[in-house]
């Protein structure tokens, strides 16, 4: 097992938003969490990269190695463990080369940046057309190829994506997922969270269900396509 989460609470003041919570995730497994805006799918992810402190009594494991022993930034440089937030947090007055060769600064395998590199740019060629061009004057669809790109960069045994497809044409979603895919056939594991229901279950083998901070279904992805609650909540019917 990769990563195992146990009883995860985290609360904002007064607010409770992870009643604990718990779920596993296998290594070259790609699995998603599905919920509706507010359902804690981002909270989630940012106490796993220890960006919120979570309250005693949680317990997320990972590689065997307690992950709650360790700090944002080591979490990236010790673990290998990537995130790419809602709204892509890109360094806008940058440029794409700038902000991947950033991603790199924990490294200490400096002879493999320019393999990884290289491949960041055979995966979404539009980066590698623009390398010098400032990060800000990006189009969303290819802000998100960039901020993928980096998590590869810093760090890849699992991958934290937070609503990749949001803002996205329908082509251009279909490209980052299908580019997803390839990195996770490389080795890649990679833990998703979406409102896109339909794409995320499409896309992944397993999923959760989160409702109001509660762990509330779980399975294989091709189960809650076809699960009642799951189609008329999120699905459409």
């Amino acid at each position: 097992m990769l990563l195992s989460v146990e009883n995860l609470r985290v609360s904002y003041g007064t607010i409770r938003a992870l009643h604990s919570i718990s779920f596993q995730i296998n290594e070259g497994e790609i699995v998603c969490i599905i919920g509706a805006n507010g359902a804690g799918k981002s909270t989630t992810l940012r106490a796993i990269s220890r960006l919120v402190p979570v309250e005693p009594g949680t317990k997320m494991m990972f590689m065997g190695q307690d992950l709650l022993q360790y700090s944002a930034d080591k979490v990236v440089s010790k673990h290998g463990i990537s995130h790419v937030p809602e709204g892509r947090r890109l360094f806008g007055n940058l440029t794409i080369m700038e902000n991947l060769r950033l991603a790199t600064f924990a490294r200490k395998d400096s002879e493999t940046i320019d393999q990884d590199l290289h491949r960041v740019f055979s995966i979404f060629p539009r980066l590698g057309e623009r390398k010098t061009q400032k990060a800000g004057t990006l189009s969303g669809g290819e802000q998100q190829m960039l901020a993928i790109g980096r998590a590869f960069m810093s760090g890849r045994k699992i991958m934290l994506l937070d609503e990749p497809s949001m803002g996205l044409a329908p082509l251009l979603m279909m490209s980052v997922f299908e580019a997803l895919k390839e990195l996770n056939l490389e080795g890649t594991t990679i833990l998703l969270v979406e409102q896109n229901a339909r794409m995320a279950l499409q896309f992944a083998q397993r999923g959760y269900v989160l409702e109001n901070g509660s762990m509330v279904l779980e399975g294989s992805s091709e189960a809650l396509l076809t699960n009642p609650e799951v189609k008329q909540a999120y699905l459409g019917g």
